[in-house]
């Protein structure tokens, strides 16, 4: 059971990072953000970073 659990909350942890990664690196690639899209495919902060790029760090339309 504790391995079932164990697999099915990294399954989650991995849709939700690639999810927000993904975004992230193609915003980071239209904005032209060199740093911020090296640190978002390097770095595995579970979501964690790109969510506060794209919220925070990245440019916003006008």
């Amino acid at each position: 059971m504790s391995g079932n659990l164990f697999g099915v909350t990294l399954a989650i942890l991995i849709i939700w990072d690639l999810a927000w990664r993904g975004y992230a690196l193609w915003k980071a690639g239209r904005n032209e953000d060199t740093a911020w899209f090296v640190a978002l495919l390097i770095l595995n902060t579970v979501g964690i970073l790109p969510i506060l790029y794209i919220y925070i760090f990245s440019k916003k339309k006008k």
